[in-house]
């Protein structure tokens, strides 16, 4: 079954997308956490971090680029969170890699 993540990709659900290329894609998380909250997406299904392969380390480096563009192009490049759930007690509920850029206020401590 398809995640929602892959959905999006597919342009089957709609999204607020910031940024597309032809491997990833950026788009304003639906329940933000912060003022500035967007899921970075890699367009090739991997579960999450510990699933990526030494064949990914091109695509991860990108991400990380992609992440600190956006944080220049929403005005949060002096202060931002990039972060990623792995596995389920990890609070991963959605089964497709992705990166929350979360900024435009004081983060708080994670825990």
């Amino acid at each position: 079954m398809k995640t929602i993540f892959q959905k999006i990709i597919d342009n089957e659900l709609p999204c607020d997308k910031v940024f597309e290329n032809d491997r990833i894609i950026a788009f304003k998380d639906i329940a933000p956490q912060a003022p500035v909250h967007i899921l970075i997406v890699p367009k090739k299904a991997i579960a999450n971090i510990s699933q990526a392969t030494s064949e990914d380390k091109e695509l991860l480096g990108e991400i990380l680029l992609v992440a600190s563009d956006l944080a220049k192009k929403f005005g949060i490049e002096s202060g931002f969170r990039l972060l990623t759930n792995n596995g389920e007690t990890a609070g991963q509920t959605v089964f497709h890699l992705h990166f929350h850029l979360l900024g435009g206020k004081r983060l708080g401590p994670l825990g």
